[in-house]
């Protein structure tokens, strides 16, 4: 199993790219089973969440051609109408298999997900709303079996909260139902936006993607279409933290701002410089940080994906601060581990309270999950000595090229097997 080893100390100087929205791939891939017209998305990252959806998508029916960052599916002749647990098991965002899948058969059998690792993320919000659009459903057998015979229906579907999978499920499914929907408290993420854009090129017909009510008129057929991925945020945000972890100077390249105003707005507040442009931004430690304290917000709040390389940010900066996690309820997992290194951290409930140290000690530590071990590896780069990072394939799933990014940034940072 490869691990990570970090000889920490390194003050981060130059230039990064930012990949392709993970988050946003993965619905657009979905996407591409309600059409059997050729489709082709680029800027997609290479990382092990899209290589099992793109898994997933030959497995039911698609004939995938990949170079590079681009990917173009093709059509087979005859879909499957079962997602089973071996495929679904590797990733939860295989649930949105269920809205084009419903739409285009009007029958999916989809294997619960589970729980996970951040939280327990149930799925009934998800069917609440296709029993809105005329779904039945059944629970049996560890399966989720829906039909709609007659085909869906608009509906309007209000979330009680605003769940980014549901929405997007919803957008899948509804595309193609018959009449008008319109989802109430939706999602607002740029994912969400993306997504839209890419099926309105499909045909759809959705206004207000990116705002609280979205409205979707239903349309007969999709067709083919070609997409560029958005910027992953979340990988910016964390590069953005990394500078100011290490004290260093870092050009971020291929990043919108806007994306992530609430990260570089309590960066500015810490005492770093930023200067944005087009689309890219600077960042530079110039003077010693002042502690912020974050409370996580569904967007445009500050980001849960962003929770755990905030707290071992402040780990380092003197002073104490509070980190209060309201989106999930179990995503202080990486704090025993930013422990190992010296970190002064308290949980009680939904938040950590801090006391920022001088300097942490290099250690070894395991990845529980993605965003977690982004936080460790943050907490390597800025600690005294080697640490070594195991189950860093929680971290392929999400960071394209972690390490050789770190390393073209100055990082004394290396994979082992």
């Amino acid at each position: 199993m490869d691990k990570i080893i970090i000889k920490g100390g390194k003050k981060l100087k130059g230039k990064v790219g930012i990949s392709g929205s993970k988050n946003s791939a993965l619905p657009i891939l979905f996407a591409s089973l309600l059409t059997d017209e050729p489709v082709v998305i680029n800027n997609v990252p290479n990382l092990a969440d899209i290589n099992t959806t793109l898994a997933f998508l030959n497995f039911i029916g698609k004939k995938i051609i990949k170079k590079a960052n681009s990917v173009k599916i093709l059509s087979s002749l005859d879909y499957k109408h079962i997602a089973p647990y071996d495929l679904v098991r590797k990733m939860r965002a295989s649930v949105l298999i269920m809205g084009p899948l419903l739409a285009r058969l009007k029958k999916v059998d989809v294997s619960l997900p589970g729980g996970c690792a951040i939280g327990a993320r149930p799925i009934d919000i998800h069917l609440e709303a296709f029993k809105k659009l005329g779904a039945k459903i059944e629970v049996s057998g560890g399966y989720v079996k829906m039909r709609a015979e007659n085909g869906l229906m608009g509906a309007e579907i209000k979330l009680r909260f605003p769940s980014v999978g549901a929405t997007e499920n919803i957008l899948l499914a509804a595309v193609l139902a018959k009449g008008k929907s319109k989802i109430i408290n939706a999602a607002k993420e740029p994912e969400i936006e993306d997504l839209a854009n890419f099926l309105n090129k499909m045909g759809a017909k959705i206004k207000g993607a990116g705002t609280k009510t979205i409205i979707i008129e239903g349309v007969e057929k999709m067709h083919g279409a070609i997409h560029n991925v958005i910027p992953d945020r979340i990988e910016a945000a964390t590069y953005l933290i990394a500078a100011a972890i290490t004290k260093g100077d870092i050009i971020l390249e291929n990043v919108i701002a806007d994306h992530i105003r609430a990260v570089i707005e309590k960066l500015k507040k810490s005492g770093m410089h930023i200067k944005e442009y087009k689309s890219k931004i600077h960042i530079k430690w110039i003077k010693k940080l002042k502690t912020q304290n974050i409370s996580t917000e569904v967007y445009p709040g500050y980001p849960t994906d962003a929770q755990a390389q905030w707290t071992a940010l402040m780990s380092v900066t003197d002073g104490k601060s509070t980190v209060k996690e309201n989106v999930f309820e179990n995503r202080f997992m990486h704090i025993p581990e930013l422990q190992r290194f010296g970190a002064d951290l308290i949980i009680d409930g939904k938040n950590v309270y801090i006391k920022g140290a001088k300097k942490l000690s290099g250690a070894p530590a395991m990845v529980s999950d993605l965003r977690a071990g982004a936080a460790l590896v943050l907490a390597g780069l800025a600690a005294e000595g080697e640490s070594i990072i195991s189950r860093i394939y929680h971290l392929d799933r999400g960071y394209e090229l972690l390490e050789k990014k770190f390393k073209k940034l100055g990082a004394d940072i290396k994979r082992i097997s």
